[in-house]
């Protein structure tokens, strides 16, 4: 993308959650049909997970092109669930660090190996179909952000370099404020936990900055934190401008987080907790992600 003073950068439409549920899955596809999603995440510990996987496999010849596609690690759900308090704390117990530490790399190696071997095929399937794809190694992020947190960071880096895995992302959660705090218009709109979740993972993010030097990737901002789960039209219409602008100014590539996809009742299982799924993956919010994410591909083709 072209900025006003003749700079280019990259901006990432993405969406979290593929494999979530059968519906959720649905409902991204019917994005990528469109041609909306520049990303994808897919989630490796789900009941559906392999038949999510198929059903993708089977768009992927009719698809204007195939997104590129992270592992979306998830700890918090599913079997050998954490949760973001326990996963924090763990950070700075000594007591605890190592012995979790091992545990987190166990599973993190199981998850990666997981969803790694259906993208490999997916990208055949789009190679043979002459569909085109620009991912060429494996791409990281987490559920809930938890990829962040010291112990699970430091414990995804070690399984990384210990399997030699040629990593092309890593999702670095940090999101600038100054676009957010100079909307004045917006303020009441923003919710005050995800103002703090946004102070927290930008404190956090200074280790990805890191890392992305080291291995000479991008650097990157996210947008998607203060306005999780409510990414609707009207606000990112009003923000795309300023976010873009910073993100150019700082030479960042922005990658902008949607969640679309309703699960539906029925889908309901013992590997979400019902307050969760209630609240969050069930919403009608997701179908206002779902329109906020054709907005921001309306606005990246401007």
């Amino acid at each position: 993308m072209n900025t006003t003073d003749g700079s280019v950068f990259s901006i990432d439409i993405h969406a979290d959650d593929y494999a979530l549920s059968i519906n959720t899955s649905k409902e991204m596809l019917e994005l990528m049909r469109e041609g909306v999603l520049d990303s994808i995440s897919i989630i490796p510990n789900m009941k559906c997970f392999e038949s999510c996987m198929d059903m993708l496999k089977r768009e992927i010849p009719s698809l204007p092109f195939l997104p590129k596609m992270s592992v979306h690690l998830n700890l918090v759900e599913g079997k050998h669930a954490s949760t973001w308090k326990s996963l924090f704390l763990a950070s700075y117990n000594p007591f605890r660090f190592n012995k979790y530490k091992q545990l987190l790399k166990h599973e993190i190696s199981e998850q990666i190996e997981r969803v790694q071997s259906q993208i490999a095929e997916c990208i055949d399937i789009a190679s043979s179909n002459s569909i085109p794809c620009s991912q060429q190694h494996i791409r990281i992020d987490s559920h809930q952000h938890t990829h962040m947190i010291p112990i699970v960071r430091k414990a995804l880096f070690e399984c990384l370099a210990s399997n030699n895995l040629n990593c092309e992302y890593i999702r670095n959660s940090r999101e600038p404020l100054v676009p957010f705090i100079s909307a004045t218009s917006l303020w009441k709109s923003y919710s005050p936990v995800n103002i703090i979740k946004n102070l927290i993972l930008n404190f956090y993010s200074i280790k990805i900055d890191n890392y992305d030097e080291s291995e000479n990737h991008e650097p990157m901002y996210l947008w998607g934190l203060i306005m999780s789960g409510k990414m609707d039209p009207y606000r990112v219409e009003q923000l795309y401008s300023p976010l873009t602008s910073k993100a150019a100014k700082d030479n960042r590539k922005l990658e902008i987080l949607f969640h679309p996809g309703r699960m539906l009742e029925d889908e309901l299982c013992d590997e979400i907790p019902i307050s969760s799924a209630q609240s969050f993956y069930m919403s009608s919010n997701r179908d206002i992600e779902k329109n906020g994410a054709r907005t921001a591909k309306q606005s990246q083709s401007v």
